[in-house]
């Protein structure tokens, strides 16, 4: 039956996000399962990886929120699915689910959403813009916290013909491991950057913008000189500031108020990842507004080092708090500084100990091949519907 299935996954751009590499991860596995795999997307970066002999590509602008651009995508998805015979069209992103709402209507064929974020509205129009992500056959959320958010603000919209579950995200396990990590690239890397062995080194991880909290992060690495006296550590902020120069801007002005540029490395972009995991000794994720899932935990984890993360959201699910990392309270410089210093003084066994506890979380809960076979298991139910 699962050779008869036609995936089409509907995407804005394929970038190296999670609901990006979420796609493309199961793009593949659908084709190694004998589906027939397709993805609509307007670009990116991760689409040079895609094994065009397995997923075929199609390109349109399916990024735009334009109207006008959303109504022509509808026409042209419609054609798209009644010409290559789609059974099911999974839609990641608001924009692009409006055109696959409207062809999935015209045609006839089951329709798949991920609610992926909490989709935050300050109005009306901006909730009705928001529902479509609930107006699917079956609605994917990433973790416990987007269920409840989904249940708490559009249960209206939900029904028995409706299927709303929980599908935690995955990482690649092989990918996001010590075992990859070479000598040579580790030596490349502390040499171009100055990172020495003798220095606690701390890494904070994703894309410069105030709710990832970079400004606290800060903050709590001048208490905890101020405070503690703590001289030997070095931070790496890694993530790009996507166009908010005036927000990055602010952050060196900090660092350089502070006197912490010896102690903090700015790094926009870095191919190789799971390097710079490899090199810390702890992994933050300061976020002062829900993470969805928490991506940074779950690859820190995967990667044996401990996570200390703020206590809302998705983290609170993916983290055993004690056992494979921490959390300190949200939006609290002092719990923060509090909490890097515990992390400090521990032994380094005991780092590790935490750093294994980790791996085993991941391997259990969150490898990239239990989301897919999952997702893939509710297609097959859809499909047998038809």
């Amino acid at each position: 039956m699962s050779s008869k299935i036609k995936v089409l996954q509907v995407i804005p751009k394929l970038g190296y996000g999670g609901a990006e590499t979420g796609c493309y991860d199961l793009a593949h596995y659908l084709a190694e399962k004998d589906c027939k795999s397709y993805i609509i997307t307007s670009g990116g970066p991760l689409l040079k990886f895609v094994r065009k002999n397995k997923v075929k590509v199609l390109r349109l602008p399916v990024h735009s929120k334009n109207p006008i651009l959303i109504l022509v995508n509808v026409i042209l998805i419609s054609l798209i699915i009644l010409i290559l015979n789609i059974d099911i069209v999974h839609a990641r992103s608001r924009a692009p689910a409006w055109s696959c709402l409207l062809s999935c209507k015209i045609t006839r064929r089951k329709f798949v959403t991920t609610f992926h974020g909490t989709y935050n509205f300050s109005n009306k129009l901006k909730k009705f813009y928001n529902s479509v992500m609930i107006r699917s056959d079956l609605i994917i959320a990433g973790s416990n916290f987007i269920f409840d958010h989904i249940n708490e603000n559009y249960s209206n919209l939900l029904n028995n013909k409706k299927k709303l579950l929980v599908i935690f995200r995955g990482i690649n396990t092989e990918y996001y491991s010590n075992s990859n990590i070479t000598d040579d690239k580790i030596k490349e890397f502390s040499t171009k950057f100055n990172i020495s062995s003798e220095n606690f080194k701390i890494l904070l991880p994703g894309r410069l913008t105030r709710w990832k909290g970079q400004e606290m992060f800060i903050e709590a690495l001048n208490l905890l000189r101020k405070e503690y006296g703590i001289e030997n550590f070095q931070a790496v902020i890694l993530g790009s500031h996507q166009g908010r120069k005036v927000y990055y801007k602010k952050l060196l002005s900090m660092v350089e108020r502070y006197q912490l540029n010896k102690k903090i490395i700015f790094l926009t972009h870095f191919k190789e990842i799971p390097i710079i995991y490899y090199l810390s000794d702890l992994v933050v994720s300061s976020s002062i507004e829900p993470e969805a899932f928490g991506r940074v935990s779950v690859e820190a984890q995967s990667m044996q080092k401990p996570i200390l993360a703020s206590d809302l959201g998705g983290s609170k699910e993916t983290i055993m708090d004690g056992k494979s990392g921490f959390l300190f309270k949200n939006n609290n410089i002092k719990s923060l500084a509090e909490n890097l210093h515990k992390l400090m003084v521990m032994d380094k066994s005991e780092l590790q100990s935490i750093g294994n506890e980790g791996r085993k979380n991941v391997l259990k809960k969150f490898d990239v091949e239990k989301m897919c076979y999952s997702t893939f298991i509710e297609y097959q139910k859809l499909f047998k519907k038809n």
